[in-house]
């Protein structure tokens, strides 16, 4: 594990018209290590998410990446240094086979016609460089691979294109429990391959099964972001609902009762 963070965010804001998203975020993503995103609905995880792949851009702030300070305006740019995001819905076409779902977009080309051997060997040589051995032909089409596999075409794509940095929306969210095995153990080998990885999730058992790191949203807030082992499962759903837990978190829990600090003394509030 490198100890230089590969994504390093440092004052994030972002607004809606008069309505906050995010407030002042930091986080921190390093290469061979499973960052786990978690918060509650409309804790800000979307938005960040899309602040860092460039469909957002920010209000304030700083991106630094790989140890040098860098300006993410469109999807291009983050593309370009290696993010990919695979989203919950996958953004797969069913009436497509695995080959051209992963090179839709990116087509290989020889001259005039698709370089469909080149295309095929890549694809066959991603699937194998991350272990998956749960699809049978490159040539099925997606509309007949179950959840699992789909969500695992779905990861390879976003790793074929020399992704150094992989940020995975609810991998595990509509499959069953041996699929969740499956992507979980997969989500775990792009970390070991030396990949940033960060994952969004509501499954504790998932993040505590994969993840090096937990980071907590709270409001827009991010509360804490500690090793995986240094926090348990009780405080980081505390850190999700109260946005406080012992010593994490918000420094003033708030006299309302909620946990919350109160809504005029939080610093860039919207009024």
């Amino acid at each position: 594990m490198s100890a230089t963070p590969l994504l390093e965010l440092r004052g994030i804001d972002k607004s809606f018209g008069p309505v906050q998203v995010l407030r002042d975020v930091a986080f921190t993503a390093y290469p061979g290590e499973v960052t786990a995103l978690v918060g509650d609905n409309g804790a800000g995880k979307s938005t960040l998410v899309k602040c860092i792949s460039g469909i957002y851009p920010t209000d304030g702030g700083e991106f630094h990446f790989d140890g040098r300070p860098v300006s993410i305006n469109s999807p291009r740019d983050a593309a370009a240094l290696g993010i990919e995001v695979v989203y919950q819905d996958l953004a797969l076409c069913d009436n497509l086979d695995i080959v051209q779902n992963m090179f839709l977009g990116r087509e290989k080309r020889s001259g005039i016609v698709l370089d469909e051997p080149t295309m095929e060997q890549m694809a066959a040589e991603t699937l194998a460089g991350l272990s998956v051995r749960t699809v049978k032909s490159l040539r099925q089409h997606v509309a007949s691979l179950s959840g699992g596999q789909r969500q695992t075409v779905a990861i390879a794509k976003a790793v074929l294109w020399n992704s150094r940095l992989v940020i995975l929306d609810e991998p595990t969210a509509a499959l069953g429990v041996a699929q969740t095995a499956q992507v979980l153990e997969l989500v775990r080998r792009l970390a070991d391959n030396g990949l940033a990885v960060v994952l969004i999730s509501h499954n504790m058992n998932d993040v505590f099964a994969v993840s090096d790191r937990v980071a907590a949203l709270y409001l827009g807030q991010m509360v804490a972001q500690v090793k995986t082992t240094d926090i348990t499962h009780a405080q980081v759903v505390e850190l999700i609902t109260a946005g406080r837990s012992g010593n994490l978190g918000l420094a003033d829990p708030g006299s309302n009762g909620t946990g919350a600090a109160p809504a005029d003394t939080t610093p860039g509030a919207a009024r």
